[in-house]
């Protein structure tokens, strides 16, 4: 009710219910935001929880761990989804907005092709119908699109000429095609192995997905495609992996990948091993790069015909075959990350003071090479002897001291077991300022499959789990020829 009509009631009674309606209209306004306040504070605990607990399995093992945290991740999207829409409803006063840590609007990449769409101010001015105008900086909005991808046909046409003189049929000669008197360009067979190796689409919701934008191409056509594309990029898989074995420092890591067995309604175990070379912490030029080779099975024959030729310094887990290369041509740099993960789990189970020391320590480790990073390899083993030895020392140490004082069955036994067993392998990266101090280059290059997993479930066949290790280790390299030999981009590295 407006100001005039309450003016016009002389009724003191009707005034007073008027006033008492009015308030309980704002009080029960009051009441609702408090309680979307209360649900959005909930909401935002629940989010908080979850971050945690995403961040704690980001740092966990993969696999199993890594379906939780894909489940996590969507549904934190749904809580800040519906967060999102009740701030709409519900605004949040510039109180509560500054007490919450908004991350910061970045300026859109440069690198973005720009479209201006013009929008010419008014000839004349509404106001006063004036037409002389003074020139003013012009308002700019800038905002992200997209334009889904789209297909075209390349209609290759070579001209031709019949000589006068001698009848000779003359023709201009087109580039030969990827796959030969087939219709996908390099393009296209570029697209369909990058959705199915890198961004997991299966080729039948590949199909679906160009279905809907009118193209029809069989899952069947597409298998064949990538069976054949895989063979052009044979070449290019030995040379990367051949550059991956030309280096002096290797981290190697596997994971099993179900096998599809024909005919028999079940999947047996294969395996997936990956190589990794990368010397940018320590400065080194020569490119990175991953090598991933397939197996039917772990049996340690597969390993020793992968590192058949090289020579230095392996970084690998305890698996047991991998003892049985360690000798004259390769070194063992055991992988604290590992060790550290194993006094973790025997927090997960129980709180323990004698764990939580260790994994104190061994965090100071990390804290040194977190300083180093980047530096060249004598610096790096300089500030390593002078910081990082004097620890490790002291953890062996304390380690050979506590052993005995606990359950030989627990978990921290096992674990300083573990770590005592691999003592001086442990202690390799001390030495040498190009040796890392874990293996975690082996497991970021090995994530992808296990990410993978969810969505294409098991490899067809033997053949199947081959095309998945070759087309993967080009995948992060972008490889680009320069006449016979291969420059692997860094910008389509993986964040570290």
């Amino acid at each position: 009710m407006d100001t005039q009509a309450l003016a016009d009631i002389t009724d003191v009674e009707a005034l007073r219910a008027i006033i008492a309606a009015q308030a309980q209209q704002l009080a029960d306004a009051e009441a609702a935001i408090a309680r979307e306040k209360a649900e959005t504070n909930k909401r935002d605990s629940i989010i908080d929880m979850l971050r945690a607990q995403l961040t704690l399995l980001r740092h966990g093992k993969y696999g199993a761990s890594s379906e939780k945290a894909d489940q996590l991740e969507l549904m934190l999207e749904d809580l800040e989804a519906n967060r999102a829409e009740v701030t709409a409803v519900f605004p949040i006063s510039n109180a509560d907005t500054e007490a919450k840590d908004k991350p910061s609007r970045q300026p859109l990449p440069d690198h973005l092709p720009r479209e201006e769409r013009v929008y010419d101010a008014p000839c004349t001015c509404p106001d006063c119908g004036g037409a002389s105008f003074l020139k003013a900086p012009d308002s700019v909005h800038e905002v992200l699109d997209y334009v889904p991808g789209s297909f075209k046909v390349l209609r290759h046409i070579e001209k031709r000429f019949i000589c006068k003189g001698c009848d000779k049929t003359l023709s201009g000669e087109m580039p030969s095609l990827p796959i030969e008197r087939g219709k996908p360009g390099a393009g296209l067979l570029a697209h369909v192995l990058v959705s199915k190796f890198d961004d997991h689409l299966p080729l039948y919701r590949q199909s679906e997905i160009y279905a809907r934008e009118g193209v029809e191409i069989s899952r069947s056509t597409l298998a064949d495609w990538v069976g054949q594309a895989s063979h052009l990029l044979t070449p290019l898989v030995d040379l990367i992996k051949a550059h991956v074995f030309a280096g002096s420092r290797v981290h190697g890591d596997d994971t099993p990948v179900p096998v599809l067995e024909p005919g028999k309604g079940r999947t047996r175990t294969g395996r997936l091993w990956v190589y990794v070379r990368d010397g940018r912490d320590y400065q080194d030029q020569a490119p990175p790069a991953v090598a991933y080779f397939f197996s039917p099975d772990r049996k340690g024959e597969h390993l020793k015909d992968h590192l058949t030729g090289f020579n230095g310094v392996l970084h690998a887990d305890g698996y047991a075959d991998y003892k049985k290369l360690y000798g004259n041509s390769i070194t063992e740099a055991a992988c604290w990350a590992h060790l550290r993960r194993k006094f973790h789990d025997v927090i997960k189970i129980k709180r323990s003071t004698l764990a939580d020391e260790a994994l104190r320590r061994i965090g100071e480790l990390y804290e040194i090479e977190a300083r180093v990073k980047g530096l060249p390899p004598c610096e790096r083993r300089r500030q390593r002897q002078e910081h990082a030895r004097p620890r490790v020392e002291a953890l062996h140490r304390w380690m050979k001291d506590t052993l005995p004082k606990v359950p030989q069955k627990q978990t921290l036994a096992e674990a300083m077991r573990y770590g005592l067993a691999r003592w001086d392998a442990l202690q390799v990266y001390l030495d040498d300022g190009t040796v890392e101090i874990d293996n975690n280059a082996a497991e970021r290059a090995i994530r992808p499959i296990a990410v993978g997993r969810n969505n294409w479930l098991f490899a067809g066949s033997d053949a199947g789990g081959e095309r998945t290790a070759n087309p993967d280790t080009h995948r992060d390299c972008q490889a680009q020829w320069v006449g016979t030999g291969a420059v692997l981009g860094r910008r389509a590295w993986p964040r570290r």
